[in-house]
């Protein structure tokens, strides 16, 4: 738990140390001339600051049959009606029947989020269209970005919008005293039980419509196919086909919801919040992919012996669904309204948080990235590593585990890793054979020869031996005369190096033995003399 409140605890002070003084600073300032840059820097008390804000506040106030509230959201200063606060309160109800009709508004990711709007959508500046009517002319809503009576830019209902709904208010005879009777019966949320029913069994009998369609795809591959498992479109497929099929319904309800006659309030927000099942199916897709391609890749290098490459493709895959899993997440904050640029803006206060909080996590990380680009191990080696000897597991992201000869699994933090001696032995291309044979000091001159000689032609006729041998008399020992042998087996197994150097040994004593020739082992000679003066001195009593 200190892990993780440190970091959180050390950003906590930046932040505090970062607006102390902005604090002390609005506690000097003086109390005159403070109010009218407070006034300008005020919020828009109704959220008209963006388009999405505007038509998102909108559609709240509509959902509500708020009408004196959404009547804030119409520029009636500029338009040619004359009409009044009831008269306004008509004109937004008859935007809510006129949407409900068949009209359409652009989804909230299709919004724009900047105040000055979008500058490419071939419309002045100031102008931003967000949908159309519900009439037979499809008559475009269209946004302006004008002074409230407050002094604020903000983005309210154009004039040539709000005109084109007078004459449509008419047509419904709609007033005062009857907009409350727009939306009859049960409603939640501001909008009717069955359009919440229609739109969930729409979406649900889609993916399920889709879904069934891709079982049976694949069902049929698997009957034609001998071995499924290892076809790579079968693969492919069994990881595309279920996401995808969620993400052909988002599609086909997108394209069917954007002109149903149903309540715009329940069309609106289903379109809104559907955005984040695309999103759910893009990162399901994508996290099916990763897993097929990777276990694809990992069964090709385990095949080929490449048991690095292995480490590799485990490392990326996991650092892929991280990414994509951020990104995912950021996505679908945003699709809820979340500010995300100002999370992300504050990335650089946390990456210094996490330099001062995490060391060692990135220390290990580094060290991750180091030991599989150096790839010192590989895993399947038989290596030491400081005092650690056995079998590398696994190459993490964090640590690599060892197994032991004592069958312990040991966990070695790769910062450390990295910076340790490393002793790989499963990089032995050959293995040194380095014996010192004794042969006895009752040997003659010759046969010592013909023992070296042997001994040559042992390593040479053994097709396993490198042919840098050698074969010479090193020391005159202290009970053997000492033949030093430096030859290299040239194998890469160690179980085989060590049957290859058991055959070498016993064909050199078989040989030295046939030749009589022993092999020396430790012994001592004891020599025992009778003192001179001792035994003189013993005659001369006897004669006394």
């Amino acid at each position: 738990m200190s892990i993780i409140l440190r970091p959180v605890f050390l950003l906590f002070s930046i932040l505090c140390l970062v607006a102390m003084p902005h604090m002390a600073q609005a506690q000097l300032l003086p109390a005159t001339g403070g109010d009218e840059e407070a006034a300008e820097q005020a919020p828009d008390p109704y959220g008209r600051e963006t388009p999405r804000d505007a038509v998102t506040e909108l559609i709240r106030a509509l959902a509500g049959q708020d009408y004196a509230q959404a009547s804030h959201y119409f520029d009636f200063e500029n338009a040619d009606t004359t009409a009044g606060e009831s008269d306004a309160q008509v004109l937004a109800a008859t935007l809510q029947a006129s949407l409900d009709a068949g009209g359409k508004l652009r989804s909230f990711s299709e919004l724009s989020s900047d105040a000055a709007g979008r500058v490419d959508d071939g419309l002045p500046p100031d102008r931003e269209r967000i949908g159309t009517l519900g009439d037979a002319d499809s008559t475009p809503i269209i946004l302006m970005r004008s002074e409230s009576a407050d002094g604020a830019m903000v983005w309210r209902i154009a004039p040539e919008t709000v005109d084109a709904l007078e004459g449509q208010s008419r047509d419904l005879q709609l007033t005062d005293s009857n907009i409350d009777e727009i939306e009859g019966g049960w409603a939640i949320a501001g909008a009717p039980i069955g359009d919440w029913l229609m739109v969930i069994g729409v979406f649900l009998g889609l993916f399920i419509a889709f879904r069934l369609v891709a079982a049976a795809i694949l069902w049929l591959l698997r009957a034609a196919l001998s071995d499924p498992p290892t076809n790579g479109l079968y693969r492919f497929l069994d990881a595309a086909l279920p996401p995808f099929a969620l993400l052909l319904a988002v599609i086909v309800f997108q394209l069917w919801g954007g002109g149903a006659s149903i309540s715009i309030i329940a069309r609106q927000t289903a379109l809104r919040y559907i955005g984040i099942a695309a999103w759910v199916a893009l990162a399901w897709f994508a996290l099916r992919l990763i897993d097929t391609v990777a276990r694809t890749l990992t069964h090709r290098m385990e095949k080929a012996e490449r048991r690095q490459a292995v480490s590799v493709v485990t490392l990326a895959r996991r650092a892929a669904k991280i990414i994509l899993l951020g990104i995912a997440t950021v996505a679908i904050l945003d699709t809820l309204g979340i500010d995300v640029t100002t999370g992300i803006a504050a990335l650089g206060i946390g990456g210094l948080a996490l330099a001062l909080g995490a060391q060692k996590t990135i220390e290990n990380l580094v060290g991750s990235v180091m030991v599989i680009a150096d790839r010192p191990v590989q895993v399947g080696d038989f290596c030491r590593v400081g005092d650690v000897t056995g079998t590398v597991e696994d190459i993490g992201m964090r640590s690599t585990r060892i197994r032991t000869l004592d069958r312990t699994l040991v966990t070695i933090p790769n910062g450390d890793f990295s910076s340790l001696q490393i002793e790989n032995y499963a990089a032995r291309d050959q293995f040194l054979f380095h014996p010192t044979i004794g042969l006895e000091y009752a040997l003659t001159p010759e046969q010592l020869r013909d023992g070296i000689r042997i001994i040559e032609s042992v390593l040479q006729e053994n097709e396993h031996v490198a042919i840098d041998w050698r074969a010479r008399l090193k020391n005159f020992g202290a009970s053997s005369l000492d033949i030093e042998v430096f030859a290299y087996i040239a194998v890469s197994d160690y179980a085989e190096s060590l049957a290859i150097r058991q055959a070498l040994l016993l064909d050199i004593y078989d040989r030295l033995h046939a030749a009589d020739i022993g092999v020396a082992f430790p012994t001592q000679t004891l020599y025992l003399r009778r003192d001179a003066d001792a035994s003189e001195g013993d005659g001369d009593a006897a004669e006394g």
